[in-house]
């Protein structure tokens, strides 16, 4: 696929900084862009009964052909995945996470199968996203095996996941969009990534409460990591570090590792870097929880601060 003049990179690491140019704003234009997604199946009479008491999300409670996001947590209450639920019939759950973490929740999913009856194997499903106005729409008319919605905070979108051998083509409607568009929009949308925002050592809460709430059902009784993520819900969510934005309206681009400084002390690492609509760069951070938006900071460029602004998620830009 074409896509600002040059080809779109679906596998690009989540969270590694993004070319330089200027990208369309998916906020304000519809774009179709090629993602790299895992897919993963489980069928059979006790899949959902299964996957009840692994996933966050309520998947009992899902009707057939919706989908919602949940955690694959270790017992500790860490993430092992943050993934895509679809229920797409009685006994069988399509399960999408981002490129090369489908084998460690096939793994995970599999270690726990004694004696029951359902499979856990992989599909190759190809998967085209569809961000910006009109998504719904675009989607409705495109050829694809599940559609699933994006669920990111502030823009409409939808998940082609199974799309034909026209793949590389945007559906009619949306112009072709390139890796950094998609990145940018991520970003923006507060949206976090596994190997970036989300790695082993996170709590779901550190994620942000959209992500907790749109996740994590409170009511559908046990599954494994309930207890961590229960105890932190009852204390009013507080953990030591969240999820931040960092907006960096102009300079040099800074790579995702680079310190976050507020007030003099550092208070962080950037996850993930991406264009900014018009100029600089927007930025998601781990940052420790007394950093409070908006706040100035600075940003370790190239060993130079720049100057920047901690930012509530989703941004306004």
């Amino acid at each position: 696929m074409t896509a600002d003049g040059d080809r779109t990179t679906p596998t690009a690491t989540p969270g590694a900084a993004s070319t330089p140019g200027a990208p369309v704003d998916l906020r304000t234009t519809l774009g179709a862009v090629e993602v790299a997604r895992d897919v993963v199946r489980v069928a059979g009479p006790d899949a959902v009964t299964y996957l009840q008491g692994q996933l966050s999300q309520d998947v009992a409670g899902l009707a057939e052909g919706s989908s919602a996001w949940s955690f694959l947590l270790q017992p500790t209450g860490k993430v092992d995945a943050w993934l895509r639920v679809t229920r797409v019939g009685d006994d069988e759950v399509v399960l999408d996470v981002e490129g090369g973490h489908g084998p460690a929740v096939l793994a995970r999913l599999r270690r726990f199968l004694l004696r029951t009856k359902a499979d856990v194997d992989p599909l190759d499903l190809p998967c085209v996203a569809l961000r910006g106005p009109g998504a719904e729409a675009a989607a409705a008319g495109a050829e694809a095996r599940l559609r699933a919605p994006a669920g990111w905070p502030a823009v409409e979108g939808v998940d082609l996941l199974g799309v034909g051998a026209g793949a590389g083509e945007a559906p009619e409607g949306a112009v072709p969009a390139s890796q950094a568009a998609y990145e940018s929009l991520r970003i923006r949308s507060g949206v976090p990534a596994m190997g970036a925002e989300l790695t082993e050592a996170t709590i779901p809460a550190e994620a942000g409460r959209h992500v907790l709430d749109a996740s994590v059902s409170f009511t559908k009784g046990c599954f494994t990591g309930q207890e961590l993520v229960a105890r932190i819900d009852s204390r009013g969510g507080n953990v030591p570090r969240l999820v931040r934005g960092v907006d960096l309206p102009s300079g040099t681009a800074p790579r995702p590792g680079a310190p976050v400084l507020v007030d003099g002390a550092e208070a962080g690492h950037l996850t993930s870097v991406a264009p900014r609509p018009g100029a600089g760069s927007v930025a998601l951070a781990v940052l420790a929880r007394r950093v409070a938006p908006p706040a100035p900071a600075l940003v370790q460029v190239d060993g130079a601060p720049v100057e920047a602004t901690v930012v509530d998620l989703p941004f306004e830009t």
